[in-house]
């Protein structure tokens, strides 16, 4: 996999399922995204994909406090409001990601690109499974 930073999109696998969705008719960029996040959680062994994250990042970048989906690299046609199931699936695919020693983290050379893309993913996490707002 050509990585080139460490955001969601920056790399090769993760720029051509950007590509996938805008290919794809509107009503079908759910089923890839919901498709990628099953396989993800079913993984048996390492992740081998990297679209989960970008599937993580278009669903995080619609919740609130989401950052917006990177352009450069990400999807050029807007995408369509995605159900609230999928925050969950996104969540525990990034999960899997984050246990899997031997996955993506384990690709970086320099080993501050992979405390920063954990971070990242930390991040999306963040906002796909907010903790529960504490009332005063």
């Amino acid at each position: 996999m050509g990585t080139w930073d460490t955001g969601p999109f920056d790399n090769d696998t993760a720029a051509d399922f950007a590509n996938a969705l805008d290919d794809a008719e509107p009503e079908a960029r759910e089923a890839l995204i919901r498709g990628v996040l099953i396989r993800t959680i079913d993984a048996t062994g390492h992740v081998t994909e990297a679209g989960e994250a970008v599937a993580a990042a278009l669903i995080a970048a619609q919740c609130p406090g989401g950052e917006p989906v990177d352009m450069t690299y990400g999807p050029e046609t807007p995408m369509p409001v995605f159900p609230s199931d999928l925050r969950a699936l996104a969540d525990e695919a990034l999960a899997r990601i984050v246990r899997d020693e031997d996955g993506p983290a384990s690709h970086w050379v320099d080993p501050e690109g992979s405390k920063q893309w954990r971070a990242t993913l930390t991040r999306l996490r963040a906002v796909l499974d907010p903790p529960p707002s504490s009332l005063a």
